[in-house]
């Protein structure tokens, strides 16, 4: 047996009995970092630290905590927070209570929110806020098991009856572990591999969501097989601010407790930028949204800067792309990263004049990104692995906790997203669709044992809903949802987020767009412009002071797009190519419903709530 095998095949019942192990081994080495806003409120945040054992004295009198108000092992704890390290700590203290995380994103609406809550049974709420105990407070009639909400930030918050501050319930837990100081061992110590420790609600296109449940042995085998890739060390530093009701947020917690690296953590995506330098970091993970978010801004500061500086701009783009197609193409066949002696040399000065900024807008340190949760557009992974920030792609569902397959560091092939993890098996139907086995699927859906059995077969393989490829070295390659491929009125099948992706590397401007095209005989596309793109290319253009619906609808953004429409059509095969197309008026987003919180697009929403542009689209067009 390998050290792999038995690093996977010999791990503990959960990941409270990790944490326990990995407090026990480095309780002085840092665990996290987490930003106190200024008392002012003006000036950069103060970043403070936490040891493990400084971790673990919270995270135990939490634990504590919970058991005094009378949670029993399995019974559900929801937790209704942006990322914060009180989210981790209380994560930790459900888990080390022997309770299960009831997850819910802070976006959540209350309707919504009294769904999950009830049909979790969750016997008390963690809220980040006012805000997410006013949800709470709205529905507590249609929740008679929610026996107390435990409040983060106090601010405008009443103790009361059922209410009480983190603060309030660590100090309690706190008391109660002096009378009982053997609590939280005994409780951990009692947890069986196949009891509840998570339960995460798909967020759906359509429905309302389903509860997935994830046994304790699901994140137990998620730490070891993260850190049997290699991929991450104690010395990494993480900025993690993916949301932790998200599974690909979640997971990366337990990957950290196993490898023993420090993790700073806040959840506000508006300070990425302003982070970044200062946390540092060796890695980070994210979703395509913001590695698009990031090329259009870079793209669109260079155009701002003049026609001289674009050009280099998209000279440095187009060598970065050559060279990362030549550096792993030549990593595949000989195992060294090289290229050419001409194309080094064009990359020198490409990073001297543009790619060096990039890294340093990363912070300087970054190893690796890891990109999951949605496809990312192949020729902007070109472009970032070209500058030096190597984007490692991965692939899994709520399904399977996250991690199935990961690519395998310097490996790493764009397009892909890489190797199945220690432990997890795979195969591709006759129909294309890719079936996942192994320690990290889920036990099913709560309560629903008929959905469980459309997607879940008796000897444990999963069906994942998406088509995909694996090369004959084990490289996997998405292609597309199944139920989201587009099949012509002529019988041509056509992947939209294929086209959706290259539209995102061929336009600087856009947010998000979607593809029409079922049961139709040509193609069209409803497009979101990037507000901040677009309103700094009106200043430029004789569309100053208007607003973004107004710039949207000018004939000069139509001319704009449209322009970058014939550029995508011309490296499309005929029936896949846009001949129609349409700007939103605003951007998509959370609150209307049209995205999910992990920023996938939620096609059946949009396509209902624009119809009327889409049937505008095909009016008079003459349909086979």
């Amino acid at each position: 047996m390998s050290d792999t095998q038995t690093l996977i095949e010999n791990r503990p019942p959960s990941v409270a009995g990790l944490f326990l192990d990995r407090v026990a081994a480095t309780p002085d080495a840092e665990a996290y970092r987490y930003p106190v806003p200024p008392a002012a409120g003006e000036g950069p945040d103060d970043w403070k630290s936490l040891t493990w054992a400084q971790s673990a004295e919270r995270v135990f009198a939490i634990a504590a905590g919970l058991i005094e108000l009378g949670v029993q092992p399995e019974q559900r704890v929801a937790l209704a927070s942006a990322t914060r390290v009180e989210w981790i700590l209380g994560d930790l203290g459900i888990m080390c209570a022997g309770a299960a995380t009831t997850t819910v994103y802070p976006q959540t609406n209350a309707d919504e929110s009294a769904f999950i809550l009830a049909d979790s049974a969750s016997r008390v709420l963690i809220a980040e806020d006012a805000t997410q105990l006013a949800k709470v407070q709205e529905k507590r009639a249609d929740l008679p098991e929610l026996t107390h909400v435990v409040v983060i930030d106090p601010a405008g918050v009443e103790s009361g009856e059922g209410v009480l501050t983190l603060a309030e319930l660590e100090q309690r837990g706190a008391a109660y572990l002096e009378k009982n100081p053997d609590l939280i061992k005994e409780r951990v110590g009692a947890i069986t591999k196949d009891q509840l420790a998570t339960l995460i609600y798909t967020s759906g296109t359509t429905g309302r969501p389903k509860g997935v449940r994830l046994p304790h042995d699901n994140w137990s085998y998620m730490a070891k097989a993260i850190a049997a890739t290699g991929l991450v060390g104690a010395d990494d530093v993480q900025y993690l601010w993916l949301p932790l009701a998200h599974v690909f947020g979640k997971v990366l917690t337990s990957g950290q407790i196993e490898v023993g690296h420090v993790t700073a953590v806040d959840g506000r995506v508006d300070k990425i930028i302003e982070n970044l330098p200062v946390v540092r970091p060796t890695y980070m993970a994210a979703v395509p949204r913001i590695f698009e978010k990031v090329y259009n801004g870079v793209a669109a500061k260079a155009r701002a800067g003049g026609g001289a500086k674009y050009k280099i701009f998209q000279w440095a783009s187009g060598v970065a792309r050559e060279y990362a197609k030549a550096t792993q193409d030549n990593f595949r066949r000989t195992g060294t990263a090289s290229a050419p002696f001409a194309l080094s040399a064009k990359h020198k000065v490409a990073d001297a004049l543009v790619f060096a900024k990039i890294r340093e807008a990363f912070g300087g340190n970054l190893r690796a990104c890891v990109s999951g949760s949605a496809a990312l557009a192949p020729d902007i992974g070109f472009f970032f692995s070209g500058a030096g920030i190597h984007v490692l792609e991965g692939y899994g569902l709520t399904e399977s906790s996250a991690a199935s397959f990961v690519n395998p560091g310097e490996a790493y092939r764009t397009g892909t997203v890489g190797k199945p993890l220690p432990g997890t098996e795979v195969r591709i139907a006759d129909d294309g669709e890719i079936l996942l086995r192994g320690p990290g699927i889920m036990e099913g859906y709560h309560g629903l044992p008929e959905k469980t059995a459309e997607v879940l077969e008796s000897d444990g393989w999963l069906h994942t809903g998406d088509i995909g490829e694996l090369s004959p070295d084990g490289y996997l390659r998405i292609t597309d949802r199944k139920k989201d491929l587009i099949k012509t009125s002529g019988g041509k099948y056509i992947s939209p987020a294929e086209v959706e992706g290259q539209f995102k590397a061929v336009c600087p401007y856009v947010s998000n767009i979607l593809v029409h095209g079922a049961d139709r005989n040509f193609c069209t596309a409803l497009i979101a412009l990037d507000e901040l793109s677009i309103l700094g290319w009106a200043k430029d253009n004789g569309l100053d002071g208007k607003s973004y619906a107004e710039v949207v609808a000018a004939p000069g953004t139509v001319a704009l797009v449209e322009g970058y429409v014939t550029e995508l059509n011309a490296g499309l095969q005929r029936w896949q190519t846009i001949k129609k197309f349409r700007l939103l008026p605003r951007d998509l987003d959370v609150e209307h419903g049209e995205i999910t919180p992990s920023l996938k697009l939620k096609r059946p929403v949009v396509e209902r709530e624009y119809k009327h542009l889409i049937d505008e689209m095909y009016v008079g067009a003459r349909e086979a």
